[in-house]
């Protein structure tokens, strides 16, 4: 299939290297030099595009497949709304007019769209209740991708995202670490989950939760790993601490576990199936250095 990944980052490079492994012809969009640097590291083309720019896009070949990926980074809310709203209605609009539109898109959002759940489970049927604007920008950019008219949409909400140089060890190992639940997913599962969907022609205009077997207490995640790296357990914080101390948002509040029977139930076999089995190659860098 001919596929283009908008918006190539991090799970985008690793998504590129999987589908041109598997036989498919993938091209990787981005705007900046350094972008298109690493995309052609990876193996596989790179375009220069504005995805807010229909104009722009024309420089984007005919795809089977959209993956959009794109990322507003650390920057405001304005900068998402351009990356996740106004980028992606423009991708739709554009590609929904060709003469060969793409048969399937992609878009892939957070988990952050669910809000706190005091703890409680959440799946693809539990009703989002974003904790910030920039989630509420996600949710907005979730409908535009399920209704596109001319293109089957699929929504994959990602769990927190770490893997190689997205390791958070200076934070688990010094502390303080906050209580909740980490619900995470490997980079290279990440990019699997969607190509796995894409290949098996699997959740059309639906919504998928891409996140690990085991919600884990971040406590006891920060414990296990200073024990395996060698290290005194870190101190630990209450959101209670950390609201008396006046840095608590919505954010920090928002506590939950992800259910991701449905990934199961769409047969996609996880390469880490929790963090324990992912952080293995970071522990063994640390205990190495």
């Amino acid at each position: 299939m001919r596929v283009a990944i908008l918006g190539c980052g991090y799970v985008g490079l690793e998504l590129g290297r999987q589908l041109t492994d598997a036989g498919h012809d993938v091209v990787g969009v981005r705007r900046s030099d350094a972008g298109l640097d690493a995309i052609e590291a990876a193996g596989f083309d790179a375009v220069r595009a504005d995805l807010t720019d229909a104009e722009s896009l024309s420089a984007v070949p005919d795809a089977d497949w959209l993956v959009y990926a794109a990322s507003a980074g650390g920057r405001g809310v304005d900068a998402a709304r351009a990356a996740y709203v106004d980028g992606l209605r423009t991708v739709v609009e554009t590609f929904g007019e060709r003469a060969s539109p793409p048969d399937r898109l992609v878009y892939t959002s957070s988990t952050g769209i669910y809000g706190d759940h005091d703890g409680a489970w959440v799946d693809e049927s539990t009703t989002p209740d974003p904790a910030t604007e920039r989630q509420r920008i996600l949710l907005e950019a979730e409908r535009i991708a399920l209704e596109a008219d001319l293109i089957d949409g699929t929504v994959v909400r990602f769990g927190g995202l770490y893997g190689p140089d997205r390791y958070r060890l200076d934070y688990y190992l010094d502390g303080p670490v906050t209580e909740g639940y980490l619900n995470s997913i490997h980079r290279d599962d990440a990019a699997g989950v969607v190509a796995h969907l894409l290949e098996t022609d699997r959740a059309r205009g639906e919504v998928v939760l891409a996140v690990d077997d085991e919600p884990v207490s971040k406590w006891s995640f920060a414990d296990w790993l200073a024990d395996e790296c060698g290290r005194p357990q870190p101190p630990k914080r209450t959101v209670a601490e950390r609201a008396e101390a006046g840095e608590v948002s919505r954010r920090v509040r928002a506590n939950k576990r992800c259910d991701n029977d449905r990934l199961h139930e769409l047969d996609y076999q996880l390469r880490y199936p929790s963090v324990r089995e992912g952080y293995r190659p970071a522990i063994d860098a640390f205990r190495d250095a």
